[in-house]
């Protein structure tokens, strides 16, 4: 079983670092869906319990905790555009754990217009994504690994895509303490995109995930970390309305009249700047057994969603959860960019 499993991952791998070049379609599926991703500033793989949220970030975090539960997450994103999540799952005793779910994101309606300008029919524009969920721990230990098999599906008027991508994990969990999770994300292939000229251009936004969690003993938080991209390493990004370089914390490369030691400080300034774009971080408060409060960073976001001449908060991600009963209530903030902010309602039915 363990070696099956090593050849899985060496096999996800090899797929996700063989691919390069091209753009990036269904890059929806990187939107957090759920008020708990949403609040952990985009992705909640490090975390284990009975929310059946976690599914969401992490197939492997499905447990048997997470029967008789029914989430309703709504995004709103950014302007009129809305997202949203539900999912289901249910136990199949010895043989493990299955679920399955909708994530699908909405753009609003459009106008059309033909070549000279004038109106012709409205149209929306909208992504799916069919999810099927697979889970079970390995014998005797605390391993437990999930795969999602995801169906995609987008239509923009009259163009459509199609496509199909596996997610893969592998958790650890010590009585909750202590959570560490491998996870690769959008292995797969688009089958059809929306013009014949650009289907053999298309790529998933492929990942591989490394994050844990960690609670003190006797400690009122429990902080996580998660690094993604784990197999490309320059994340850089200057943004195309920043002609001088300043959306880049160091600036502009060119300082030809600079010292030796100043351009060493750059080069290590700028190495820093990239591995701090690969991490997202925060902590979970739990002020009583049914209240969360949860802060998070995520600086990547922060640096691409930065105007050249403003700064501001945006990639902080904060919410709360609140448990009633048969209910759960939750809601998360995240700071976008200026004007542009985005709000996740999660209501989840327990019976």
């Amino acid at each position: 079983m363990k070696l099956r499993l090593l050849i899985l991952c060496l096999c996800l791998t090899s797929l996700l670092s063989g691919q390069v070049g091209g753009y990036k379609t269904f890059r929806f599926l990187d939107i957090p869906a759920t008020s708990r991703a949403a609040s952990h500033a985009g992705n909640s793989m490090a975390f284990w319990g009975d929310d059946i949220n976690l599914l969401f970030s992490n197939p492997a975090a499905l447990n048997p905790g997470m029967t008789k539960q029914l989430p309703l997450n709504f995004s709103n994103y950014v302007g009129d555009m809305n997202a949203g999540y539900v999912a289901y799952a249910h136990d199949l005793k010895d043989k493990g754990m299955t679920a399955a779910s909708i994530q699908w994101f909405n753009y609003g309606n459009f106008t059309g217009y033909d070549e000279q300008g004038s109106p012709t029919n409205s149209f929306r524009a909208r992504d799916y994504a069919l999810n099927l969920n697979y889970a079970k721990p390995l014998a005797d230990s605390l391993f437990n690994v999930g795969i999602c098999l995801k169906t995609i599906v987008s239509q923009y008027d009259v163009y459509r895509s199609f496509g199909n991508a596996i997610d893969f994990g592998i958790t650890y969990h010590n009585k909750k303490d202590f959570v560490i999770t491998l996870l690769a994300k959008n292995v797969g292939f688009v089958w059809k995109n929306y013009t014949s000229s650009s289907a053999q251009s298309a790529e998933l936004p492929q990942t591989v995930q490394l994050g844990l969690s960690y609670k003190p003993a006797k400690a009122p938080f429990r902080f996580f970390v998660v690094y993604d991209q784990l197999l490309k390493w320059n994340l850089r990004y200057i943004s195309p309305v920043d002609t001088t370089g300043k959306s880049s914390t160091l600036g502009s490369d060119s300082q030809t009249d600079s010292t030796s030691w100043q351009k060493f400080s750059l080069r290590a300034g700028k190495q820093m700047d990239n591995l701090a774009r690969h991490v997202v971080f925060g902590v979970e408060l739990p002020l009583s057994k049914n209240f969360f409060i949860r802060v998070a960073y995520n600086y990547r976001r922060q640096r691409e969603m930065t105007l050249p001449d403003r700064r501001g908060a945006n990639g902080l991600s904060f919410g709360f959860a609140l448990k009633i009963k048969r209910f759960g209530f939750s809601y998360a903030y995240n700071r976008m960019a200026f004007g542009g902010n985005a709000s996740t309602l999660g209501l989840t039915l327990h019976w």
